[in-house]
């Protein structure tokens, strides 16, 4: 009988050691399982990736991954090649276009970002002007051809959904490390340039991409939300309205450059608002103040951009 005792025993102690090892195995395959998930997560753009300080500053945990495709590509008359390229950005594809200068070396490269309403192709009078200087391009068409809905984001921004501007910054940011990626470039002499709207989001993206070398800025202006009194507005409208004017960045570009465009009669962003927003730029910087009431880039002002990049890019 105690025989028969001790094997039940022994039997019973069998059986308790492979609940625990199922215990510990089905634990195993719960955290590889949670693991997985939070792996596919961190490889999604999500709300998590940005964040805005009290201060009213963006800043991002950029993806190390680029995943674009070249499209098409040729030789222009001047020997300058071009390359259509998709990439993707947060929750969408952005398209852009690639110049690049005849050179058997690595040359600097610029991000151009258009004005609202402004195409990548209406752009390459400009991208062919840089690559007459040596510099490769890529201009890009921004999210809603770079126009912007400011009240709309902000009610984003509140549901704590990432607002369409930011994901321009992000879509500027992204542009430069595609541009880094191509053989032709010098990955460590990238700089951003941007006109109008566009303007402001390259101020914003040089601030946050501490690898930029500088940034131009053509008939572009900050906001002047400096002057809101924080006291008498909900603190995250105050937030989201500093966080999408350039101002509130500009001064922490240095000592990177900055360089600025404006016309004096400029009916679109007044000279008034551009000299207010280069007053708050630190040194580095210096300012273009161009005759008549062009808005956008002039051939007219090259030599003056063939200077100033000649100094952002060395």
């Amino acid at each position: 009988m105690k025989k028969n005792k001790k094997i039940k025993g022994n039997t019973l102690q069998t059986a308790n050691k492979n609940i625990q090892l199922r215990s510990i195995a089905i634990g195993i395959g719960v955290v590889l399982i949670i693991m997985g998930i939070i792996g596919i997560l961190h490889n999604m753009r999500t709300s998590e990736d940005w964040s805005v300080s009290n201060e009213g500053k963006l800043s991002y945990d950029m993806s190390e991954k680029i995943d674009y495709s070249i499209a098409n590509s040729n030789t222009t008359e001047n020997s300058n090649i071009l390359k259509w390229i998709t990439f993707k950005s947060t929750d969408g594809i952005i398209q852009g276009l690639m110049r690049f200068p005849p050179s058997k070396e690595k040359v600097p490269g610029i991000v151009v970002l258009p004005g609202a309403g402004v195409t990548k192709e209406d752009q390459q009078g400009l991208a062919s002007d840089l690559a007459d200087m040596g510099y490769a391009t890529i201009t890009i068409d921004q999210r809603n051809l770079g126009a912007i809905n400011p009240e709309a984001d902000l009610e984003l921004f509140e549901k704590g959904k990432e607002p369409v501007e930011y994901s321009m910054v992000y879509d500027a940011l992204m542009a430069a490390k595609v541009l880094r990626d191509q053989n032709e470039v010098d990955p460590e002499n990238i700089a951003m340039l941007g006109i109008s709207n566009g303007g402001r989001f390259a101020i914003i993206a040089t601030a946050l991409d501490s690898e930029m070398k500088g940034v131009v800025g053509i008939s572009t202006s900050g906001y002047q939300t400096g002057s809101i009194d924080k006291s008498m507005v909900d603190e995250d409208v105050y937030r989201f309205y500093r966080s999408i004017d350039p101002e509130t960045y500009i001064a922490s570009i240095s000592p990177r450059k900055v360089t600025m465009f404006h016309a004096t009669n400029d009916s679109t962003i007044p000279y008034s608002m551009a000299e207010k927003t280069f007053e708050l730029a630190s040194e580095p910087k210096t300012m273009y103040t161009v005759n008549g009431t062009t808005h956008g880039y002039s051939s007219s002002t090259k030599e003056e951009l063939r200077k100033e990049l000649a100094t952002i890019l060395n």
